[in-house]
């Protein structure tokens, strides 16, 4: 998941680089085994399975990590992953929806209840913080990859709703239901994307005070270390 923490991008850079990339890492091989379990061990069949292999290539995962991961969906039968998605409040009432890929609910629901209660919020039932987000697919491309006004001219003719360009890359966006339809459209031009991704994005945002940043950094921060979680997504927008 590249640009997996979906808030405002906002890292703090305590010397954890390796760390991170670790983790990074851990995350992609997970998403690409669960891929490569639910469907075709071939790619170019299995939609979900080239998304992962493309995120993992974006994030600098070697072939070898990549080639590991879908070689484990055939050897680790026992173990079954599922997505499940927690949502709940966390400080400064911020609204928050955790997606987690895990193989044992009882530990990643403990985990994440523990997080949020450490921090002062709650975990709430399923619809209590996601009414605040909407849910749209998002694919995104390197700027080096093509220019802004001929992205423009595919997203449109891929059945897109939108094109954004910012100083980085490309952020083509459409229904959930579209985004496979669409990526397919996109890939007769495209050969590297950074991410393809149905993210929640907020409807209205919470700002967070430069005094409160700290607090919110931190327990987002906590919550993208643990290892089940694999994107955290926020209402939260931070004062500079």
């Amino acid at each position: 998941m590249a640009g997996h923490s979906h808030w405002a991008g906002i890292k703090h850079k305590k010397g954890k680089a390796d760390k991170q990339r670790s983790k990074i890492f851990s995350k992609l091989s997970k998403e690409i085994t669960v891929a490569a379990k639910l469907g075709d061990k071939d790619p170019a069949m299995n939609p979900r399975l080239r998304s992962a292999i493309q995120a993992a290539r974006s994030a600098n995962m070697p072939k070898d990590n990549i080639e590991r991961a879908i070689d484990k969906s055939s050897i680790n039968t026992e173990s079954n992953f599922e997505n499940l998605r927690y949502e709940g409040f966390g400080p400064e009432k911020v609204a928050v929806i955790v997606e987690t890929l895990t193989d044992n609910k009882n530990r990643t629901a403990s985990n994440v209840r523990t997080i949020f209660q450490k921090a002062g919020g709650s975990l709430g039932t399923q619809g209590s913080a996601s009414h605040n987000f909407n849910q749209i697919g998002i694919i995104k491309i390197d700027k080096k990859e093509i220019s802004d006004e001929d992205v423009f001219e595919l997203a449109i003719h891929a059945g897109a709703d939108e094109c954004k360009t910012n100083s980085d890359f490309h952020e083509i966006q459409c229904s959930v239901n579209e985004i496979y339809n669409v990526k397919k459209e996109l890939e007769k031009k495209i050969n590297n994307f950074i991410s393809t991704e149905i993210e929640w994005i907020p409807l209205n945002s919470v700002e967070i005070s430069k005094e409160k940043n700290e607090d919110l950094i931190n327990f987002l921060e906590t919550l993208e270390e643990d290892d089940d979680v694999q994107n955290i997504y926020s209402n939260a927008e931070f004062r500079k």
